[in-house]
């Protein structure tokens, strides 16, 4: 698996990373994620993102690979008010506590990164979320900080001295950010994740969809629609749009990582596959960037990212 710079960090991530929170909302047996997981480390696979608020998903991380932890870079998210940990929403108290209890879940004694997850720009403003990462990295139960969310907030946030990792929305359906995030993440050397790198598959019957993952099909759905793009129109088969959608991702200039979330061993051949392609070809890439803006301009409205 190939890997890339991974910004000011230092480390170097496989373009290919696993997203965690379909293992946690999904209800994902225990033997499934074990297989699942295991087979990605065993593929070069080497960076685990996964939140505090995916449901069961940091338990399910550290039972099932906790003992491999030398082998991945771990990624997790804090912030929010949750059930069960003391503090209000983006204090330094809640920050606190629910690192605490992902380094336990997770079966660790540090995260590479913890992100803020998705707050508002007026948060990062203030102060009191970052400076709860600052002191926790100071003391070292982690080892870098940053923020997951778009736009505006993403942007501010990839500017900020401490912020070393951003993880934004970024795919066919889901392009905004590619400027408004990427570049002033390029500009500060600051690594990045692309989240819902293969937009939800956006291509299925909003019938096949499950959970919450319906709601974000819904929006890229209607995208995909408007742009009026095909498989064939770029030159590949008419049932291409998941390897054409996790490439167009990784096309990228300046991203790190793609992840992709999923629930089943057998899906990871085929994300392995595809990515192992690269990007692709620049008319492709091009082809889609534009059939994406000149959607949004028919549709009179800016499409941001979906947070």
């Amino acid at each position: 698996m190939q890997r890339r710079g991974f910004g000011k960090t230092g480390l170097e991530v496989s373009m290919l990373g696993f997203g965690g929170a379909p293992v946690g909302f999904l209800e994902t047996e225990q033997i499934e994620v074990a297989e699942l997981l295991n087979k990605l480390l065993d593929q070069g696979v080497n960076l685990i993102d996964t939140a505090a608020g995916y449901d069961g998903s940091e338990e399910m991380i550290g039972k099932t690979i906790g003992h491999r932890r030398d082998e991945y870079i771990l990624v997790s998210k804090c912030g929010r008010a949750m059930d069960g940990v003391a503090g209000e929403a983006w204090s330094a108290e809640v920050i606190d506590n629910t690192l605490d209890r992902a380094l336990r879940r997770l079966r660790t004694d540090y995260l590479d990164v913890m992100l803020l997850h998705s707050c508002e720009l007026e948060v990062l403003l203030q102060g009191e979320a970052v400076g709860a990462l600052v002191r926790a990295r100071d003391a070292g139960k982690i080892r870098f900080l940053g923020y997951a969310g778009d736009n505006e907030a993403a942007a501010y946030a990839a500017g900020l001295d401490d912020v070393a990792v951003i993880e934004t929305s970024i795919s066919i359906c889901d392009q905004s950010n590619i400027e408004n995030v990427l570049t002033p993440c390029q500009k500060n050397n600051v690594g990045t994740i692309a989240k819902r790198s293969i937009a939800n598959a956006a291509w299925k019957d909003i019938s096949e969809q499950r959970g919450m993952y319906v709601n974000y099909a819904v929006t890229y759905g209607q995208r995909l629609a408007a742009m009026a793009i095909t498989p064939e129109d770029l030159g590949h088969s008419v049932d291409a749009w998941p390897e054409i959608a996790l490439r167009f991702t990784l096309s990228q200039p300046g991203l790190s990582c793609a992840i992709v979330g999923t629930t089943k061993a057998s899906h990871v051949a085929t994300n392995l596959a595809a990515a192992a392609k690269g990007p692709l070809l620049a008319d492709e890439v091009a082809a889609l960037r534009a059939a994406f803006q000149k959607a949004e301009a028919v549709a009179g409205e800016t499409w941001l990212g979906q947070t």
